[in-house]
């Protein structure tokens, strides 16, 4: 009986140490990928002006998909 406890205990100190150096490794790896933010660099009149244009691309799609015109 005493076999099965350190069988037991063995793997549980093993997964433990696992887990620990898993956990370590990722928040290494994570700290650099991480960068200072950004002010949005748009005036007002670029946020107010029409972004969406109707190209022969779209018009094709409307087409083909029978979309009213």
């Amino acid at each position: 009986m005493s076999d099965e406890k350190k069988a037991i205990f063995g793997r549980r100190d093993f997964l433990r140490k696992v887990g620990i150096g898993t956990v370590g490794a990722g928040a290494t790896l994570a700290t650099p990928l991480v960068g200072s933010a950004q002010a949005d660099s748009e005036n007002n009149d670029d946020k107010r002006k029409a972004r969406y244009k109707e190209s022969d691309h779209v018009k094709a799609y409307y087409r083909v998909n029978r979309y009213p015109a």
